[in-house]
C-alpha cells in the first residue's frame, strides 16, 4: 500500500468477523465466550463500568465538589414522655438544654434541641415550661393541654429567614432575591381612559349613531315625479 492509497474510503467497508467456524480455530466452538454462564448466552449485556463485581473505579476515587451535607442541621432529640418519666421532672418544671443535660437526657450544647411528642397511653400529666429550638406540633399540643407553655427560639436558619416559630404563620419573612424573583405579582393593567372630546365615552373609531337605519336615504317631503303647482 502506498501513501496515495490511504483515502477517506480506506477501511470504511470492513468485513464482519465470523466466529464459530471451526473446532480448532482461535474463535471456534465457544467463539471466545468461554464455557457456560450468562456471558456465553445470547442477549446478555453488562454496563460499560462493570468490573466483574469488584468496587467500580468511579466509586473508588475520592469525590470533590460542593455538597449541602455539611450544612445539615442535626438536633438533640428528646421525647416529652421521656422527660415526664424522669425523676427530675416528676412534678413538671422547666425544660431546656441545661436542665436536660443535668438530668442526663441530652449530652451537651453542641446541637440545637428539638422536643418531640412521644408519650405513652398514660398521656402527659405534668406541667412543663419548655424552651427549645424546635418543638413538634403534637408535643406543643400536649404540653399546652396539660397547662404548660412552649417557647420556640428557632434555629439559626429560622432566624436568618425571619421565621417566627411561636406564631401560626411560619412562612419566611426575609426571603432572598432568588425566592422573590418568581413570586412578583403582575401589576394590574390600567384601564383605558376615554379619549378627549368624547363626552359619552365613545371610541375614536366609532361613528355617532343615528336614529335612521344605515343604507336608507332620507325620504323627501314631496315625490320626485310631481311638479309644484303654480298659483
Amino acid at each position: 500500500m502506498m501513501i496515495h492509497d490511504i483515502t477517506a474510503m480506506a477501511g470504511k467497508y470492513k468485513a464482519r468477523k465470523r466466529v464459530g467456524r471451526g473446532k480448532y480455530g482461535a474463535r471456534g466452538k465457544t467463539s471466545g465466550r468461554g464455557a457456560k454462564g450468562a456471558g456465553s448466552r445470547s442477549g446478555t449485556s453488562t454496563r460499560f463500568q462493570f468490573e466483574g463485581g469488584q468496587m467500580p473505579f468511579f466509586r473508588r476515587i475520592p469525590k470533590f465538589g460542593f455538597t449541602n451535607a455539611k450544612f445539615k442541621t442535626e438536633f438533640w432529640i428528646v421525647n416529652i414522655g421521656d422527660v415526664a418519666r424522669h425523676p427530675s421532672f416528676a412534678k413538671g418544671g422547666e425544660v431546656n438544654t441545661q436542665t436536660l443535660i443535668k438530668a442526663g437526657l441530652v449530652r451537651d450544647e453542641s446541637r440545637p434541641l428539638k422536643v418531640l411528642g412521644g408519650v405513652g397511653e398514660e398521656g402527659l400529666r405534668g406541667k412543663f415550661t419548655v424552651n427549645a429550638d424546635r418543638v413538634s406540633a403534637s408535643a406543643r399540643k400536649m404540653i399546652e393541654g396539660a397547662g404548660g407553655s412552649v417557647n420556640e427560639t428557632g434555629t439559626r436558619r429560622d432566624r436568618v429567614r425571619g421565621i417566627d416559630r411561636n406564631s401560626e404563620d411560619k412562612s419566611p419573612k426575609n426571603l432572598t432575591k432568588k425566592l422573590k424573583r418568581g413570586s412578583k405579582a403582575s401589576a394590574p393593567k390600567a384601564e383605558a381612559e376615554p379619549a378627549e372630546g368624547d363626552a359619552k365615552g365613545k371610541g375614536k373609531g366609532e361613528k355617532p349613531k343615528t336614529d335612521k337605519p344605515q343604507g336608507e336615504k332620507p325620504k323627501a317631503d314631496k315625490p320626485k315625479g310631481e311638479k309644484p303647482k303654480a298659483e
